[in-house]
């Protein structure tokens, strides 16, 4: 009886343990990161625990920006991103750099990760993962990069366990799973699809992301309570001080 009694307390404990982790600025996700005023600065400041930046591949240098009319010379990903984060980054703190390739993929990566090599802090920095999104090569070529170099899978594709071992994050587009992109509130269909699918991605161990979701506070409750890993947003000021409110 005594046996039984410390079994069930245990499992009470566990279920509590669970049911009281919450979510916090680290699982918040600076959609198109290089659009704030300050880039990088404003997310890392307030404790965003993953940052993304698009780039293209121009006369072997790496650009930030969302379209090519964004593109200028001093937007370099080493000025946006790397020196800023080689000077600013605490040993301790974890950040996730999602990197979205907008140009073709195999040669952009290649240029990148001649980049990177020229910053063994921070690829050497367990606590930071490079994770590559966007146009990257085929999923059987996953195995053949640095171990600093991770991938953005996506939900409905099925991965090989070697390829998994190279995914560090798996997202979709928020759209797959409603009528209408960033359509609000969701239809309890919609949402029943999304769970669905962020149990078979936590069944992996790993992390999920949407993008394209509904950006303010009603739509960040609701994907806090349904456990989505990596809330997305382009506003940070306003999703700290979400943040910051909440009990």
């Amino acid at each position: 009886m005594k046996q039984l009694l410390s079994s069930l307390i245990g499992i009470c404990c566990l279920c509590f343990a669970a049911q009281g982790q919450k979510l916090t600025l680290a699982n918040v996700h600076s959609h198109n990161d290089y659009e704030q005023k300050t880039p990088f600065h404003l997310a890392y400041r307030n404790q965003l625990g993953s940052i993304e930046a698009d780039i293209h591949l121009v006369a072997g240098k790496i650009l930030v920006g969302h379209d090519t009319k964004d593109l200028l010379p001093s937007r370099s990903l080493e000025n946006l991103y790397l020196a800023p984060l080689l000077t600013y980054n605490t040993p301790n703190r974890k950040l996730q750099f999602l990197i979205d390739v907008k140009t073709e993929a195999i040669s952009t990566l290649d240029s990148l990760i001649a980049i990177l090599k020229k910053y063994p802090t921070l690829i050497n920095n367990k606590n930071i993962t490079i994770t590559i999104s966007g146009n990257t090569p085929a999923d059987s070529l996953f195995i053949q990069y640095p171990s600093f170099i991770h991938f953005d899978g996506r939900i409905f594709k099925n991965y090989t366990t070697a390829q998994l071992s190279k995914i560090s994050l798996i997202s979709e587009d928020y759209g797959k799973f409603t009528m209408w992109k960033k359509t609000w509130p969701m239809q309890v269909a919609e949402e029943e699809k999304i769970k669905l699918a962020i149990e078979k991605i936590h069944a992996l161990n790993k992390p999920i992301r949407l993008w394209g979701t509904p950006d303010f506070p009603l739509a960040w409750e609701k994907f806090i309570e349904m456990k989505i890993d990596f809330i997305n947003t382009d506003k940070i000021e306003e999703i700290t001080q979400f943040f910051q409110a909440r009990p």
